[in-house]
């Protein structure tokens, strides 16, 4: 795992200069504290930061071939690179060292820019093709590792992250009001959006080329899930999955350096240490809560399962203040505003693995796949819904919107009734209404069709979802948007703050293109979320942690504090109309937001905690 960052000026071919790559590459020395080097060559120059995991006396970089006619700065780990390495061999290729890198050099050099499609793995890279003169910059297909990038003046500067870019061209940076409107919306900024005006990160599976003087994006991850046919048994599939969840933990325990595991109390977690546990056994596990003050704490649970499965326990209690004081802290650290509690005990717990440990596995991914949120059920069942004679409707509809505090039930009603499939799934991930988030503007600062830039960002996903079931695309959007640029994107920020790189083995190639080909009765059925999911986990769990309740590393505490006290300093942000949101936002319709919740007539503390993130990544930049 590393830093990485170039310059390219594609279009006159003037030098960059030295002092400018290695600027940009020293912002990231905690992403990389075991070595830095440097590529510049006329036009072109590359800076990387090198955090050692496998071939650790092989794997430097920037690194070429023997003729040196191409260059790769290299930001992740490829999990199938010893099979890759033998084809390539075959095929007359020598190797220098015994790195993943390189046989992505060699991979390029036998299929060009069709390698990624050969690689099982996370990465943000970039190739440098001396004889051909070409430049290209490319994100994994499941976005777990990130890439920025900004064109002007017939340049483009990139980076695995933003403050690269900011030190490079020396610009203050601007907000882009409708990528707030966004986030505000969604909690995250979509790809290939950032808050930044002029910045923009790869979307999962594409690439940016440079060549010839011009510059063209394009998406070299296509893959369109077909359903099974025939369609699996139940039997049949909760055995390949099982097979398919083996051979990835296998991948992704490969390392030279120690591997652990950060441990929640529910499934999805505990199933990969028991996976892990058929490779060996006392694997070092983390673990991050609030201790008894809080209803959702996870301590206990974590502490009971490491204990089944005989592994090596730590944990971390966060008090209120350690979460209010660590917030500005953490969203420096983020670039981007992400507005989910468990930013702060994912810092928290990814600080404490790096003591044991410089590889973590995590267990995200599941519920996006099978369906684990409260939102899946309504996406699942809403075919029901819209079949629904109208006059039934209205007097159900009255009867949602008069319950306090049920903003997520009366959203799925309304959101689920819209028959444009594409809009529909739109308003299943907002948070609030549309028109409630628009009414914070001031006047004048959003175009009309603000909430609707989503739907670009989405562009080119739509056909990719033509044989899935209601469910199944849904779902790829998620796994193509949410789950990359929420989830993974501050796993990575903020495991990368400490040095520790994460691994996501349920996002495994193999594991994703599985579950997407699987119909939504595998996934959510009678009711039951994860069922194909659970099933499996049967075989390794008891039966308490499978019937836990979810509640990941404490994530509702924000709520809590909330509803608590109007006197805390997340409050106080919001009432200060000094605040710099305020030069976007309206003081008294935020206030309304926070009267609502505490008087308990609406549940607003999604927004509210946006509000403040958003707040604080103001004051950071």
């Amino acid at each position: 795992m590393c830093g990485i960052c170039g310059q390219y000026n594609f279009k006159n071919g003037s030098p960059v200069e030295p002092d400018v790559i290695k600027r940009m590459t020293r912002t990231m020395i905690h992403r990389g504290p075991d070595d830095e080097g440097f590529y510049i060559s006329g036009p072109l120059g590359f800076g990387f930061r090198r955090l050692s995991i496998i071939d650790l006396q092989g794997g430097h970089q920037p690194m070429s071939d023997l003729e040196k006619s191409v260059w790769i700065i290299f930001n992740g780990e490829i999990y199938n690179f010893p099979e890759l390495r033998k084809e390539l061999e075959g095929s007359g290729h020598v190797f220098q060292t015994k790195s993943d890198t390189e046989v992505i050099i060699h991979g390029y050099k036998q299929w060009g820019e069709d390698v990624f499609n050969h690689l099982n793995g996370m990465f943000g890279l970039a190739i440098w093709d001396e004889k051909k003169k070409k430049l290209i910059i490319s994100r994994d297909a499941m976005g777990i590792k990130l890439i920025y990038y900004k064109i002007e003046d017939e340049k483009v500067y990139f980076g695995s992250e933003i403050r690269a870019i900011l030190t490079a061209d020396g610009q203050k940076p601007e907000v882009d009001p409708v990528s707030l409107n966004l986030f505000l919306r969604y909690r995250y900024t979509p790809s290939p959006l950032t808050l930044y005006k002029g910045i923009k990160k790869l979307a999962p599976g594409t690439m940016v080329i440079f060549e010839n003087g011009t510059s063209r994006l394009e998406r070299w991850y296509k893959y369109k899930p077909t359903p099974f046919s025939p369609m699996k048994s139940d039997r049949e599939a909760k055995e390949e999955l099982l097979e398919i969840y083996k051979r990835a933990v296998k991948r992704h325990l490969l390392s030279d350096v120690p591997v652990g595991l950060l441990l929640s109390g529910g499934i999805d977690s505990g199933l990969l240490l028991g996976l892990m546990n058929l490779h060996g056994n006392s694997w070092p596990t983390f673990t991050v809560g609030y201790g008894e003050s809080f209803k959702d704490d996870e301590l206990g649970d974590a502490a009971e399962t490491a204990k089944i499965f005989s592994a090596k326990h730590a944990s971390v209690e966060l008090s209120r203040e350690t979460f209010e004081s660590a917030l500005p802290k953490i969203v420096s650290f983020l670039e981007e505003p992400i507005a989910t509690s468990s930013i702060i005990p994912m810092y928290f717990v990814c600080q404490r693995a790096r003591q044991d440990v410089k590889v973590a596995l995590v267990g995200q991914g599941p519920d996006e796949l099978f369906g684990g949120y409260k939102r899946h059920l309504g996406v699942r069942y809403g075919e029901t819904w819209r079949k629904l004679p109208k006059w039934v409707k209205p007097p159900i509809n009255n009867i949602i919107n008069a319950l306090p505090r049920n903003e997520t039930l009366k959203r799925a009603a309304y959101s689920l009734d819209i028959s444009d499939r594409m809009k529909r799934y739109q308003h299943v991930f907002s948070i609030m209404p549309g028109e409630t988030i628009d009414s914070l503007f001031h006047d004048g600062i959003l175009p009309s069709n603000a909430g609707d830039k989503i739907l670009e960002c989405w562009n080119g996903l739509g056909y990719l979802m033509e044989d899935t079931d209601e469910l199944g695309g849904f779902q790829l959007l998620e796994i193509r948007s949410s789950l990359p640029d929420e989830l993974l994107m501050y796993a990575d920020k903020l495991s990368m703050a400490h040095g520790l790189e994460i691994r996501v083995p349920y996002l495994d190639r193999e594991v994703v293109e599985y579950v997407q080909r699987l119909s939504a009765d595998f996934k959510v059925r009678n009711g039951s979320r994860k069922w194909l999911h659970k099933k499996v986990c049967n075989d390794f769990l008891p039966t308490e942690i499978i019937k836990r309740k979810k509640r990941g590393f404490a994530v509702n505490v924000v709520d809590e504090w909330f509803q608590a006290s109007v006197n805390s300093k997340m409050d106080g942000l919001l009432l200060d109309n000094n605040s710099l949101m305020y030069n976007f936002l309206q003081p008294s319709a935020v206030n309304s937001l926070l009267k609502e919740h505490v008087s308990g007539k609406n549940d607003n503390h999604k927004i509210l905690f946006s509000l403040v993130v958003f707040e604080e990544w103001l004051r950071a930049i």
